[in-house]
């Protein structure tokens, strides 16, 4: 199956850099994070906020990992794409590709976990089917 690609461009600010200014790696993480948020909003025209309130569902980090080809440096503006890997039954994994001057960067890869309450004790999160609606979002028409 083939799901929709989001696109965004952010410029590098001194504050993602190492003294030498260089992006910190870890900062690859949270633009990939901020990226899963805006791919989400973009294909359900809501909040993450939102989604969690009308679904009932968090969808929790369960694994990160990049692969880093080349740096990037501050004022360097660089694009991120981001899609869906695969939807399992209650997981998903989400690929992003850095771009800096045409150039593959970085390559990330999450996977999360669709979780609600139990609905015996709702003091528990579990995972759950993610929503036949939400998945026919993501599909490339």
């Amino acid at each position: 199956m083939t799901y929709v690609v989001h696109r965004r461009s952010l410029t590098v600010e001194w504050g993602h850099c190492d003294p030498a200014g260089i992006v910190f790696n870890s900062c690859y993480f949270e633009y990939f994070d901020w990226s899963t948020a805006l791919m989400f909003n973009a294909a359900l025209g809501m909040s993450k906020f939102d989604m969690t309130k009308s679904f009932e569902a968090e969808m929790p980090l369960v694994d990160a990992r990049a692969t880093f080809h080349l740096p990037s440096r501050h004022g360097e503006v660089v694009e991120i794409e981001t899609n869906i890997g695969e939807f399992r039954r209650s997981s998903f994994d989400i690929q992003h590709r850095l771009y800096n001057g045409g150039k593959l960067a970085v390559e990330g890869q999450e996977t999360r976990v669709w979780i609600g309450r139990d609905k015996d004790n709702p003091s528990v999160m579990k995972s759950k089917p993610i929503p036949t609606e939400i998945i026919e979002r993501f599909t490339a028409r």
